[in-house]
Formats: C-alpha cells, sequence, structure tokens
C-alpha cells in the first residue's frame, strides 16, 4: 500500500518564524514513517518557498536555508496539479501531495491566507479553514464573535492607524471606559508580539504605537488579575477538550520569550482548580471553539480571577508543537503522545477534506 504524501510547512513571513521552524521539526520527527512520506517546504523570513530535501535536525536552527539542495517551490492553486511545483536545475517538477501540514504560526500562515490557497488547490490540510484562522487571528473579530455568543472575553477597546492624529482623546477616552492599568495588543500577532502593559496614559500611548509597528489595528483590554488556564480542543463535528492546564508565568505576565525561549514558567497539568470549575473551563473552550468556526485543533487561553469568574483571552489555531508548548502537554495528558497526535491531525484533516474544499 502506498504510504500518504504529507507536505509540512514551516518558517514564513512572520514575527513567530523562529518557533515555527522549532514546532515544525518536532512534528515531522513525530510523523510515523511507516505510514506517510514527507515533503518540506520552508518559507523565508523574505517569503521566498523553498522545496528542502536535506536533513530534519537542520530545521530548527535555520541552517535549512543554506542547505545547497534547495530549490523554489510553490504550491499550485491548479486543483489539477495537486501539490507542489519545484523548480530544480532549470527544470519543472509536480510533487504530489495528499495532505498539508502548515505549521505556521501567526500572520501569513495562521490567519487564513494560507488556508484560502490550500482551499483553492482542493488540497486536504491540518488545522482550521479560512473564515475561522481569521476571525481567531484577528482580536477584535475575536471579541466581537465571542461577545455575540455570550462568552465573557475583557472588556476592550479597539485603535485604527486612522486615529493616530487624535490618539490623545482617544487615550483618554479608553482610560475613562476601561481604566489601568491595560493591555495593547496588536489585533493580528500571536505569542504575545508586541503586547505591552500600560499604566498611565503616556505608557499607554507608547504601547499603541509599539503594537502600531506590527499591526494597523490595536487592541486595548482592561488588566485581569487572574491565574492563566489553557485548553486544547481537537476535532471537526464533535471536538472535544483536554484537562485544564495551568500557567504560572515567571514574568509579569506569559510572554514571547516564556512561551517558546526560556520555558521559565512552571506549568500545572492539571490545573490546581476544583472539579465543577475545570468542566465548566472545558465546555467553554468547546463552546467559543464552535462558535469562531475552529476545525482541527485549538488551544483556548484563559484567565480564571479570584472571584472565581471566567474569561477567555484568546484562541490559538496553529498552537505552539516545541518541547515545551501547552497543546502537545496537555494531549499527552489525555493518553495521546505527540506521534499519535501528529497522525490523528493528518487522519482527521483527510477524512473532512469537505469541510475545507469542494473536492
Amino acid at each position: 500500500m502506498a504510504k500518504i504524501r504529507v507536505a509540512v510547512l514551516f518558517g514564513g513571513v512572520s514575527s513567530e518564524h523562529d518557533v515555527s521552524l522549532i514546532s515544525a521539526s518536532n512534528v515531522i520527527n513525530s510523523i510515523p514513517r511507516e505510514k506517510y512520506d514527507i515533503i518540506c517546504i520552508g518559507i523565508t523570513k523574505k517569503g521566498r518557498w523553498l522545496y528542502f530535501p536535506g536533513d530534519v535536525n537542520e530545521i530548527a536552527s535555520g541552517a535549512w536555508e543554506r542547505n545547497p539542495d534547495c530549490t523554489s517551490a510553490i504550491i499550485s492553486p491548479d486543483p489539477i496539479h495537486k501539490g507542489i511545483i519545484t523548480i530544480e536545475n532549470g527544470e519543472i517538477y509536480i510533487k504530489k501531495v495528499d495532505v498539508v501540514f502548515p505549521v505556521l504560526h501567526g500572520r501569513n500562515g495562521e490567519d487564513g491566507r494560507l488556508q484560502g490557497l490550500l482551499e483553492m488547490a482542493r488540497l486536504p490540510y491540518v488545522g482550521c479553514d479560512t473564515l475561522g484562522s481569521a476571525a481567531c487571528m484577528d482580536k477584535c473579530m475575536t471579541h466581537t464573535v465571542l461577545d455575540y455568543n455570550g462568552i465573557r472575553t475583557a472588556k476592550w477597546a479597539s485603535v485604527q492607524q486612522s486615529d493616530i492624529n487624535h490618539l490623545d482623546s482617544k487615550c483618554t477616552a479608553m482610560a475613562e471606559t476601561l481604566g489601568f492599568p491595560l493591555f495593547v495588543k496588536p489585533a493580528n500577532a500571536g505569542s504575545s508580539i508586541g503586547v505591552n502593559k500600560a499604566n498611565n496614559i503616556e505608557e499607554l500611548k507608547d504601547a499603541i504605537q509599539i503594537a502600531f509597528s506590527h499591526d494597523k489595528k490595536v487592541v486595548v483590554e482592561e488588566f485581569i488579575k487572574g491565574r492563566e488556564l489553557e485548553v486544547a480542543v481537537f476535532g471537526y463535528d464533535a471536538p472535544f477538550a483536554s484537562y485544564v492546564g495551568e500557567i504560572e508565568p515567571a514574568a509579569e505576565f506569559y510572554d514571547y520569550d516564556d512561551k517558546y525561549i526560556n520555558g521559565s514558567s512552571k506549568l500545572y497539568i492539571p490545573a490546581r482548580i476544583d472539579e465543577k470549575k475545570s468542566d465548566e473551563i472545558r465546555s467553554t473552550a468547546v463552546e467559543a471553539y464552535k462558535a469562531m468556526g475552529c476545525k482541527g485543533l485549538s488551544r483556548v487561553d484563559f484567565f480564571l480571577t479570584d472571584a472565581g469568574e471566567i474569561i477567555l483571552n484568546e484562541i490559538n489555531t496553529m498552537p505552539g508543537f516545541t518541547s515545551i508548548s501547552m497543546y502537545p502537554k496537555l494531549m499527552e495528558n489525555l493518553g495521546m503522545n505527540q506521534s499519535y497526535l501528529v497522525d490523528k491531525l493528518i487522519e482527521q484533516a483527510m477524512e473532512n477534506t469537505g469541510a475545507h474544499t469542494d473536492a
């Protein structure tokens, strides 16, 4: 029986390029070789797509880009090709693909753009579809959809780049409505990139300017004092939630370095909460997953206040797969080791092709 050919995409034009390399390396090493053939496609920070036939161990460090055997590659949007077009020594080749695993975090990979291309190509792929990916990436849309569905999030306001000429009055109004301290975030960036805490008007203006360097739209949220909890959700028509995990941040908040680099936060699986509260959080995670149109997998993050209030923070549609990432750790706690998890993610992507494409 012929093996299933899976294309793994990694890197990308994103502030999360480097962590994508680490995640992809772990995913590739977890794919059962007796069942799958793997095609590695790396995307550089400048946006070049390269077919990488070299050693998987070169990916995490970024050394893959310098491999002399890399050649230009694209995913053909024409469904007749069913795969990757490569240009090798001036010759054009078509590499057929059965399914795509886009291990890309942040912009240009997790925001619906790539998913739209894959849907045009009618290629099955792991993860949320175009709409679900875009809606979860855009924090304003996430707030709007969840607010409409009665799922509590932090009180919030948005700032557009067109507001820059009257930023003083805008900041004053937000401070009066939301109070200090405030968290300022780019609307379309993940993993705490460009996120800052503001304790007064001047810090608020500075934080907004920093966030604008990452996006044209900024979200300002009230400060929530609470424990940081995360739930892994898996599935399509009948998604299920893992047990709740808890993060005890080493820094003031769970930032990019702590998530992916130094890993100095403490993780508790299951979280140090009672069963009733755990069930309520898990149920809310699945409800939010469905409301946002998520498919395949997502990590849903919460705050739990001292008063017992559950407040949803964000939904990550392609969570990290590094050695310290919470999603695979939560799924492992359910008995799904990473190899089994990756296999099932690919399987369900192929079984639910109709959820993504008209093929």
